[in-house]
C-alpha cells in the first residue's frame, strides 16, 4: 500500500505544482526559473502527501486539497533554498542537482526564496471546497508552522547553536521547530481540511509530533551512514559545521533505539483509527529502514 498510495499521490502533487509559477507571466522570467528550479526539482514530496493522507484518514477526500498541499511544498521548498545558502548550510547539492545559489547565485535564491513563501499564502487562498473557518484556521496553522515560533525559530537556534556543545532538551526543541512543524501543519491542516472532530485532530497532531521526531532521529544517522547518491546531498555536512546531532550527542545506537521508541508511539496515537489510518501506520515504520 504504502509505495501504491504514494506514487499516485506524488503524481497528483507534480502535476499541480508545475501549473503554479508560469515563467511568462511575472514580472521576472529569471526569478520564475529559480523558483521552478527548486520547486520542480522532484523529492519525496512528503509534507503534501502526509497532507493529503490526513484528509484520508479522517474520512475526506486528500485530493481535493492539492493546492493547500502544493502551498505546504512551496513553503518547505523555500526554506531548503536559504537552508543551502552560504551563510546558512553552505551545501554544493539538494536533490542531487547544484543547489539554487550555485546556478542563480545568492542574490537570486534568496528572492527565489521569498516568492514562493508568499505565493504559498496566494495559493492557499485559492483552495475551493472549504468554509471560511477552515481556511483561515489553516493559514493560521501554516503562518505559525513556518514563522518564529516555528520553523524560522528552529534555524536561528541552529545558526546560533553552530561550533557549540547543546543538550538534548535543546536539540528537540530545535527540531521540533526546525523539522517538526511543518509536519505537524501539513497534517493539522490535512485533517481540519478533511473534517476531523477533536479527538481526531488531538491524535493526529500526536501522531505527527512523533513522526517529526523520527524523521529528524534518522535525518540525523543517514548524514552518517547515508551517500549522496542515495539521499542527493552531501553526508557528513552536521560534522563539517560543528552541528549537534541525535547521534552526536548520544550514539548511533541510541539514535537508533530512540527513533523506534518515537516511531512506536506515533503507531499508539493511530489507535483510535481503522485500515483508513494504514499509510500512515506503513510511512511512519518506513522511517526506520529508509536510505534516503
Amino acid at each position: 500500500m504504502l509505495k501504491t498510495y504514494w506514487k499516485e499521490k506524488l503524481q497528483l502533487v507534480e502535476a499541480e505544482l508545475a501549473k503554479i509559477i508560469p515563467v511568462k507571466t511575472a514580472l521576472s522570467e529569471r526569478l520564475c526559473e529559480a523558483m521552478n528550479y527548486s520547486l520542480l526539482a522532484g523529492g519525496k514530496r512528503l509534507r503534501p502527501v502526509l497532507l493529503l493522507a490526513a484528509a484520508d484518514a479522517v474520512g475526506g477526500r486528500g485530493e481535493h486539497f492539492l493546492r493547500t498541499a502544493c502551498a505546504i511544498e512551496m513553503i518547505h521548498t523555500y526554506s531548503l533554498i536559504h537552508d543551502d545558502l552560504p551563510a546558512m548550510d553552505d551545501d554544493d547539492y539538494r536533490r542531487g542537482k547544484l543547489t539554487n545559489h550555485k546556478v542563480f547565485g545568492d542574490g537570486m535564491a534568496v528572492l527565489a526564496g521569498d516568492a514562493l513563501l508568499t505565493l504559498a499564502f496566494e495559493v492557499m487562498a485559492e483552495q475551493e471546497g472549504i468554509t471560511a473557518a477552515q481556511g483561515l484556521q489553516v493559514v493560521r496553522e501554516m503562518s505559525q508552522a513556518a514563522g518564529p515560533n516555528g520553523m524560522v525559530g528552529g534555524q536561528a537556534i541552529d545558526l546560533l547553536s553552530e561550533d557549540k556543545q547543546i543538550d538534548r532538551a535543546t536539540l528537540q526543541k530545535m527540531h521540533m521547530a526546525k523539522t517538526g512543524a511543518l509536519f505537524l501543519a501539513a497534517i493539522r491542516c490535512g485533517a481540519i481540511l478533511g473534517g476531523a472532530d477533536a479527538v481526531q485532530l488531538a491524535a493526529l497532531s500526536t501522531y505527527a509530533e512523533k513522526f517529526g521526531l523520527a524523521f529528524q532521529i534518522t535525518d540525523d544517522i543517514l548524514d552518517v551512514t547515508g551517500s549522496i547518491e542515495k539521499i542527493g546531498k552531501p553526508v557528513g555536512s552536521d560534522e563539517r559545521n560543528h552541528k549537534s546531532t541525535y547521534v552526536t550527542l548520544t550514539s548511533l545506537e541510541t539514535a537508533q533505539v530512540l527513533a523506534e521508541e518515537a516511531v512506536s508511539e506515533a503507531l499508539a496515537a493511530l489507535d483510535i483509527f481503522g485500515s483508513e489510518a494504514d499509510f500512515l501506520r506503513e510511512l511512519v515504520k518506513y522511517l526506520i529502514t529508509r536510505d534516503k
